[in-house]
């Protein structure tokens, strides 16, 4: 299940309610893609880690970089150019402080 829901993508968009539902699958495939890179990079499952019974709940660092990342690559749907850059200043800061190192 995903941190992020469909709503807080299209607050963290400054979507209007005329835009309505038109992008609603795309909006929710780059929220899976966003967690499932985010998890990759941590190296574990966020909601096996925080959220359930007897664990911290999620950090919202972790909430904001799913939702900076869905919606950079929403924004961003062309994989080079001018202003392409891996991910949006501040993503992978927020990923390092909560990721597993081990050696």
């Amino acid at each position: 299940m995903a941190i992020v829901t469909l709503d807080q993508l299209k607050e963290q968009l400054a979507f209007t309610d005329d835009i309505g539902a038109v992008d609603n699958a795309l909006l929710t495939r780059k929220i899976d893609a966003a967690q499932n890179h985010v998890e990759r990079l941590l190296g574990f499952k966020i909601e096996a880690t925080f959220g359930g019974v007897d664990q911290d709940p999620v950090p919202p660092a972790l909430v904001e970089a799913v939702s900076q990342l869905a919606a950079w690559w929403y924004e961003q749907r062309e994989a080079a150019g001018d202003g392409a850059r891996e991910v949006p200043f501040g993503v992978r800061e927020i990923i390092t402080e909560y990721r597993e190192f081990t050696f």
